[in-house]
């Protein structure tokens, strides 16, 4: 048979506990069904009785042992709340989503927004916590409840991997910025510098001119752009991919200490990392709050708000507005990735997990909206005092926040401070989405070896060669023309490939795991089975949309290009074919496995199939009665 079964593995027979104290005598209330254990307590039964109980094949004292083993567990319920949150409020919360929202009819982009939300995004959340806090194991192993899709564990972890090479960049660049606000003048705010050039200029803002009157205003480059650029990346260095020449080493030495920073908070697993986001998913409300305060006091501030939240009904008749709203929405709430199974892995298996998913996904949607309300702010009087529209000021991406916005503040009584804690800002929001985007490997890789893992500092090892090998992937972005390598990532390593997985998630599921059967492991955490609105949403909705979504990802690919003050830089075709390349070898590895698994498993292909698509606890009744659950019309029927 599989791997996983000729070890012996104990997780085959896993007994779930309603709590981590409880005792041997309650254990011995536990049933059994088929091979599985389950609870029987009238917390999650109506009758308070075993349904269909049958020998098992453990003795008493294997089963007690069974349910005694330990899994590490969240320290306080907020600690699991708080790294939830701030795992899905990141950085497009504050420089994707207003820009979004401005551009596709203000308020009423809203709408498509949280439709999408509701019909899709929201469910799979939901989905994915229920899987890690049901079966306890992390994003690869859950997926012994439908070994054939295990590819998808292996798809979720590689891709949260090669996101850290470039998402921790960001982090990097901000400590740059941090940094360089510790003066008494900020250096964006001035030309003079060795990094400018002849066409800088510096915005008289008392004035409403720039300083250099000795070139036209479409061949002059502001002196934020030109810090960005030329100061901190050294793009003007590089003509592009053939010559990224050497490493920024400032660049370096900002990000190296970002990845320290990770592995401290993440080498002692949640239990670290759980302290740690009670500052850094609080902090960033703080930090808005006082910058909200500061920015609606500014002239101009009221049009620029009313610009961002005045409805343009009309552009709901425009299918990109829904495609943009639903792939923000999507990413936002960072479905896909298998960190929110691995987070809820370490849940109390009676968690209301209900609860945690609306909490989360109100605040996320909260934080879009106010972030966009203290953006708008100031990019209002950005507006007023340069005598330019929003449209002309407002931008998408690291050009909001690291030109845009320094730009704003460059111009405030006190600038160094609002500097610093802008930018404190977005490290906080960058580092809880870095925290869980590699704690989805490392519970991953954790659960898979843990048979061969039994050292007693194996997660420390563990974390130190999944951080460091990620930093040095990462060095090619640290480059004069590191920008151009970014820029592939970023389109390629989690756009159409996210949201296969995604999908592909939510039919395994549904469709083969079998929507009964996961709305009786809901009922059996929660007390409640899910509502007529969930099953349909998981069994229908959201794999319909979501497919819609990754067929209009790759009819609407459009080849890559770089734009800065200076040129426009197009791809070449490798470039553009390596990027494919890195979004197909994560979207391969669920067919692939799926190749391999019914390759590997003994039988004739109808054994083979009927093996690969049951939960590897119902494969010895599959074995000895011949009966298969999955084989009946009932099965894919019922909703």
């Amino acid at each position: 048979m599989a791997e996983e079964e000729s070890e012996g593995d104990v997780d085959l027979h896993r007994v779930y506990t309603v709590d981590q104290e409880m005792d041997i005598e309650k254990n011995e209330t536990f049933g059994m069904t088929g091979d599985r254990v389950s609870i029987i307590d009238d917390t999650f039964t109506k009758t308070g009785q075993p349904e269909n109980p049958k020998d098992n094949n453990y003795d008493e004292t294997q089963q007690i042992l069974e349910a005694k083993q330990d899994r590490e567990v969240w320290g306080k319920k907020m600690d699991f709340l708080l790294s939830t949150i701030g795992y899905a409020v990141d950085l497009s919360n504050v420089w994707r989503f207003p820009h979004l929202c401005y551009k596709n009819g203000g308020g009423a982009f809203l709408i498509p927004y949280f439709t999408v939300l509701f019909l899709c995004a929201g469910p799979v959340f939901l989905m994915e916590m229920s899987l890690g806090q049901y079966h306890r194991l992390g994003p690869i192993s859950v997926w012994k409840m439908s070994p054939i899709f295990k590819g998808i564990g292996y798809s979720s972890c590689f891709m949260a991997y090669i996101v850290a090479f470039y998402y921790n960049i960001i982090i990097g660049w901000a400590f740059f910025y941090l940094f360089s606000s510790f003066t008494t003048q900020l250096p964006w705010t001035t030309c003079g510098h060795e990094w400018n050039s002849d066409q800088c200029w510096q915005q008289d803002w008392k004035k409403r001119d720039q300083t250099n009157n000795t070139l036209s205003i479409n061949d002059t480059v502001s002196s934020t752009k030109e810090f960005f650029e030329r100061g901190m990346l050294r793009l003007d260095k590089s003509e592009g991919l053939e010559d990224l020449g050497p490493i920024r080493w400032p660049l370096f030495l900002c990000t190296l200490f970002t990845f320290i920073i990770l592995y401290f908070c993440l080498w002692k697993g949640v239990k670290s990392s759980g302290k740690v986001v009670w500052v850094t998913a609080t902090l960033p409300y703080i930090i808005l709050a006082i910058l909200l305060i500061q920015g609606v006091m500014l002239p101009g501030a009221v049009e620029g708000i009313e610009y961002f939240i005045k409805p343009n009904l009309s552009r709901l008749n425009n299918p990109q507005v829904w495609i943009d709203a639903a792939v923000q929405v999507m990413f936002s709430v960072g479905a896909g990735f298998g960190t929110h199974i691995a987070y809820s892995s370490y849940n109390k298996f009676t968690n209301n997990c209900y609860r945690d998913c609306i909490i989360t996904m109100a605040v996320n949607c909260f934080t879009s909206v106010f972030s966009g309300i203290v953006i708008f702010a100031y990019l209002g009087y950005m507006s007023l005092t340069s005598q330019k529209g929003i449209d002309q000021v407002a931008t998408e991406g690291p050009g909001l926040v690291f030109i845009v916005y320094p730009e704003a503040v460059g111009t405030l009584p006190g600038s160094v401070f609002w500097s610093m804690i802008f930018f404190l800002m977005l490290i906080t929001l960058g580092l809880d989405s870095a925290f869980g985007g590699l704690e989805s490997p490392l519970t991953g890789l954790n659960d898979e070896l843990k048979n061969k893992m039994k050292h007693r500092y194996s997660r420390e090892i563990l974390t130190f060669c999944v951080v460091s090998s990620a930093f040095i992937f990462s060095l090619p972005c640290l480059t004069e023309g590191g920008a151009y390598v970014f820029n592939i990532l970023d389109n390629f390593a989690a756009g159409t490939s996210i949201l296969f997985a995604v999908m592909s998630q939510v039919i395994a599921v549904s469709w083969f795991y079998g929507i009964d059967q996961f709305s009786s492991d809901l009922e059996q955490m929660t007390g409640r089975r899910p509502g007529l609105y969930w099953r349909i949403c998981w069994k229908f909705i959201s794999p319909i949309l979501l497919l819609i979504l990754v067929v209009t990802s790759i009819i609407d690919y459009v080849p890559l290009s770089y734009t800065s003050s200076d040129k426009t830089y197009n791809y070449p075709l490798y470039a553009n074919i390596v990027g494919w390349c890195i979004a197909l070898s994560i979207m391969l590895l669920i067919p692939a496995y799926a190749v391999y698994k019914l390759i590997t498993t003994p039988g004739s292909l109808k054994e083979r199939i009927s093996l690969c698509i049951s939960p590897e606890w119902e494969h010895q009744e599959i074995k000895e009665k011949k009966y298969v659950k999955r084989f009946q019309k009932r099965h894919w029927l019922s909703i």
